[in-house]
């Protein structure tokens, strides 16, 4: 808190008050800037300066397109920190309820259809290549490292097999759409009843039609129905006016589930052993429930599924 302390000296708000807001899964944190009855947002990435350019770049480009993010108010991008615009305090978790989950689902659906809009020159490629990198992630730190099992060469070869097949799948998907990657309960802020301010979007890239609707719909920190997730997930495709048959669709929203909830495996775990984060231990359960869900659905799943059925979390 001192180092932000200094920082604010040369600003102007130096005489604001700081409280802590919330810390995320990097480096980064969130400060609360209080004056009389203004409420402003600090993001400190002094220790991800890297984060900060392409903060700035998505906000201007979501903004481009009316997507409700933080307007920018101050920035010092090579110090790292910006002061933001505050959504408050609540999030889409603590909204949700089994009586307006769906209409709370479909505007974030409709959030969803603007970003696609959104400008995606430059954006960083979901291509093969790094598709199968995020999901390598689930072998070394999930089962090898955090679960100490040791993989045989054909269980191995299985996974390496299944990885690329999975990736094939979602590359068969429609591409070159906007990707929030992060698009989820916490990352959705609900100021009021009308509006949903969108957060934590400076890792973009350009990638699969679906990604953002799995973020969502297959949620790791709230969980509803699959087959009522599946009629919303059809909503989105309506939307888009895409001419693709229920089981062709849900097959894209699967295997792009997979590849996804097959990567968090390995990021959570790597959290807890690399970065001294436990917090997100507790996500590991549903997090498999997924992919247990899914990989028993398809041919091309079903010996990972077998693997990982037999996982014991600790």
């Amino acid at each position: 808190m001192q180092k932000v302390r200094e920082f604010l000296k040369d600003t102007p708000y130096d005489d604001y008050e700081i409280e802590i807001a919330s810390a995320d899964a990097s480096f980064r944190r969130y400060f609360r800037l209080k004056k009389e009855n203004e409420s402003l947002i600090l993001m400190d990435s002094s220790l991800e300066l890297d984060s900060l350019k392409p903060f700035v770049d998505i906000t201007f480009r979501l903004l481009a397109v009316g997507v409700d993010v933080p307007q920018i108010y101050f920035k010092d991008l090579e110090k790292g920190y910006l002061v933001l615009q505050d959504f408050g305090s609540s999030d889409l978790l603590t909204k949700l309820d089994e009586n307006n989950f769906k209409d709370l689902y479909k505007m974030a659906i409709n959030e969803i259809v603007k970003m696609q809009e959104a400008d995606i020159n430059n954006l960083p490629i979901y291509d093969d290549e790094f598709l199968k990198l995020e999901m390598n992630l689930m072998e070394e730190w999930f089962l090898e490292k955090y679960l100490d099992i040791k993989l045989e060469d054909k269980q191995k070869n299985m996974i390496k097999d299944t990885l690329s097949n999975i990736s094939k799948e979602v590359l068969k998907q429609p591409q070159n759409y906007f990707v929030h990657r992060d698009f989820h309960s916490r990352n959705i802020m609900n100021p009021d009843v009308n509006t949903l301010g969108i957060i934590d979007y400076q890792d973009a890239m350009n990638g699969a039609i679906t990604y953002d609707l799995v973020s969502l719909l297959k949620d790791l920190y709230i969980r509803y129905e699959p087959k009522e997730m599946e009629e919303l997930a059809l909503y989105f495709r309506d939307l888009k006016g895409l001419d693709v048959s229920d089981e062709e669709f849900i097959r894209w929203f699967d295997f792009m589930g997979l590849q996804r909830h097959i990567k968090v495996l390995g990021i959570f775990a790597r959290l807890y052993l690399r970065d001294d984060k436990d917090g997100y231990l507790k996500d590991l359960p549903l997090t498999l429930k997924y992919i247990l869900e899914t990989s028993k659905k398809y041919d091309e799943t079903k010996e990972l599924f077998k693997l990982l059925s037999k996982v014991e979390l600790k």
